[in-house]
């Protein structure tokens, strides 16, 4: 009877090393996952960053287009004043205004694309943050499983001491 409550026993610690085996195995593998969405949380970072910057120099260069365009229109009502020679100069800033207005319908157009990728980087962002929040999550039931299974281990362990004590002092 003693033989046979020790083969029980094993056969619970067996049990309870495989289930050890298993949850270390999902530790690791959560533990990889975890790496992975770390690494993508960083590049979703950069690339924030960077698309942050190029809206940045966009809308500087904006604000030189649009001061140049403020000029460029006050010298063609300061050359309307004048005879053949303003007519001359008014026509050569009107195009030199038309230019600037194209330019900054490109450049707004640069920056509502631009505008449009760091909206969609930090979409990226917030759905690697949960994903990351989700795979955190997993790595704590992952570990509190582990725990789990130690304790219980260490609990069986204990019991198979008693039991081996009880079968020497019969």
């Amino acid at each position: 009877k003693a033989e046979e409550e020790v083969r029980t026993l094993q056969k619970k610690v067996q049990q309870v090393e495989n289930d050890l085996d298993v949850v270390q195995e999902s530790l690791a593998q959560a533990n990889n996952k975890l790496e992975e969405k770390e690494k993508a949380f960083q590049n979703a970072e950069s690339e924030v960053a960077a698309l942050n910057r190029r809206i940045q120099l966009l809308e500087e260069d904006l604000e030189r287009s649009e001061e140049r365009l403020k000029i460029a229109t006050q010298k063609l009502e300061e050359a309307s004043h004048s005879a053949d020679e303003s007519e001359r100069m008014r026509k050569v800033l009107e195009n030199r205004s038309l230019t600037d207005e194209e330019r900054m319908d490109g450049l707004e157009a640069q920056l509502k694309e631009a505008r449009f990728l760091a909206e969609e980087a930090d979409r990226k962002y917030d759905e690697v943050a949960r994903k990351l929040a989700m795979v955190e999550a997993d790595l704590e039931r992952a570990e509190e499983r582990a725990e789990s299974g130690e304790t219980k281990i260490v609990e069986l362990e204990e019991e198979l001491r008693v039991v081996g004590n009880n079968l020497k002092s019969l």
